[in-house]
């Protein structure tokens, strides 16, 4: 692939290492530049038009393809339309075409650190489907009418037209929601108002709050690493996430109590399984050992303990150990024709609808919906049941890439820093050794279990610590510690500490 320790190289490795593509075949690419930037006349007969209706998208500021997008205004009746726009990529995608073909095998876009490679041509992404300001788009569209208490009074879904107002990165939209001023301000402050109305109902009916905090390296030119930094998580963030949430439940919800007969019509549903409770005990446990308690009576109690203990830690030195811990103790969300519903949420239903640029079930979610919508029969469910699997084992692949290449970019800030000193703070405990997480940094090592030569240490997996046999010095996940960086190897991507004390 190139030499080692060039990024564009090891970007590519990675990859590779995972069966990953990380460009297009050329009849990809040519299919793609075929499709025409010109929306047709007819097209706009067959859509409802929401071009004149105030109408915005909210990204990350380095964000290219915009896949949703927000309208508002206040109808005769008092109620509040509010629409839900997605890119109606499957206007352009065709079932079985080349384009269709090579974004199932993505399964989903890849988010390495410094880049993203994406499950459709760039024409297709951030061009022709992407909800960009001041063009006219083809969405496919779920609008609610909503009274001030965020109580939905009646729906709509189906394919519109749309032509966006403004784009807005998040830090713009948070700016007019503490007080800036700025245009389409009265907009987000009703939207925000709607939002923050179903996210307190959604979290007393028992979803739950995992805000995990997200770190972002600071690259120069050449890709590598100069700094750390943490992605706030704010107000303008969750507008948008609980719009894509109700978008994702109303529409899953249609579908299972539209009009059918006995049998359910197949669909491609979000689903996400009860804890395994052997895991949420050895949890339960765990979190004694700091002060604090589960009930464990019934689901709606765990939930609700488990928010109040996330709010609990939240800025003390166990927040990240015990967040992780609870992610862990949970179940894996995957796609699925059979519907368990999402324990997570605490929704009976729920889908992905609303990201179609970069994940091939909304694609599904899109054709099934517009199929049922048309009064189309029930699709096959044994070859959508082979799709779901396919598509959540492609995310699972490309999570791991994820992972790796933030591992690659914590050896390479690091690696010039053998010798030096750090604190920390015990993040997984294992019979080789104990993973020690950097303060300052969120980069995560190995001390070596050979390394610890004061004492022969026991591995007690129930309690996530090792303990000396002799001196009884015990070594848990939690526990603050210094620790002394030893080695980097940027091939295998590990990080060595030595342990010098518990803090």
């Amino acid at each position: 692939l190139g030499d080692s320790g060039n990024n564009e190289v090891e970007m590519h490795a990675i990859l590779a290492e995972y069966d990953l593509p990380y460009d297009f075949p050329d009849s990809v690419e040519n299919a793609a530049a075929r499709i025409p930037d010109q929306i047709p006349e007819e097209e706009y007969q067959k859509r409802r038009d929401f071009r004149q209706v105030p109408t915005f998208t909210i990204d990350p500021e380095d964000a290219k393809d915009f896949d949703d997008a927000l309208s508002l205004r206040k109808l005769k009746d008092g109620y509040w339309e509010v629409g839900i726009h997605i890119a109606d990529v499957t206007h352009y995608v065709q079932p079985d075409s080349l384009l269709d073909k090579e974004a199932y095998d993505r399964g989903t876009s890849v988010y390495l650190v410094d880049r993203v490679v994406p499950m459709l041509p760039e024409r297709l992404s951030n061009g022709v489907c992407s909800l960009r300001p001041n063009e006219e788009k083809l969405c496919f569209s779920a609008v609610f009418k909503m009274d001030d208490q965020a109580r939905v009074h009646d729906q709509w879904f189906g394919r519109t037209v749309i032509n966006s107002d403004r784009r807005f990165n998040y830090q713009e939209a948070q700016d007019l929601i503490d007080g800036g001023d700025g245009d389409m301000k009265q907009e987000i402050l009703k939207l925000n108002e709607l939002a923050r109305k179903l996210r307190k109902e959604r979290f007393d009916s028992g979803s739950i709050a995992f805000e995990r905090v997200e770190v972002k390296f600071m690259l120069d030119e050449l890709g590598s690493p100069t700094g750390v930094y943490f992605k706030e998580h704010g107000e303008s963030n969750e507008l948008i996430e609980e719009f894509m949430l109700l978008a994702n439940r109303k529409v899953a919800e249609y579908i299972r109590t539209g009009p059918q007969d006995k049998t359910p019509r197949t669909f491609v549903y979000r689903i996400h399984d009860k804890p395994d409770s052997d895991k949420l005990e050895n949890f339960a446990d765990f979190v004694q050992k700091f002060g604090y308690s589960l009930d464990m009576k019934s689901n709606r109690a765990i939930t609700g303990s488990i928010n109040e203990l996330l709010e609990k830690v939240e800025g003390k030195r166990e927040q990240n150990v015990v967040e992780t811990l609870a992610i862990r103790s949970m179940a894996k969300a995957e796609y699925s024709t059979r519907n368990i519903g999402h324990y997570g949420l605490a929704f009976d239903y729920y889908t992905h609808f609303t990201s179609p640029i970069r994940r091939y079930p909304d694609m599904m979610v899109h054709r099934l919906l517009a199929r049922y919508l048309e009064g189309g029969k029930s699709a096959d469910k044994k070859k959508y049941e082979g799709m779901c699997k396919a598509t959540s084992d492609m995310e699972k692949l490309a999570e791991d890439a994820e992972r790796a290449s933030i591992k690659y970019k914590q050896v390479e800030f690091l690696q010039d820093r053998v010798g030096e000193e750090f604190d920390g703070i015990i993040s997984g405990v294992m019979e080789w050794g104990v993973f020690v997480e950097l303060t300052d940094t969120k980069c995560e090592g190995l001390v070596h279990i050979r390394d610890l030569d004061d004492d022969f240490y026991i591995y007690d997996e129930r309690n996530y610590c090792i303990t000396g046999q002799h001196n009884g010095k015990k070594y848990q996940l939690g526990d603050p510690v210094h620790v002394k960086l030893v080695r980097t190897d940027l091939e295998k991507k590990q990080i060595d500490f030595l342990m010098l004390d518990k803090k």
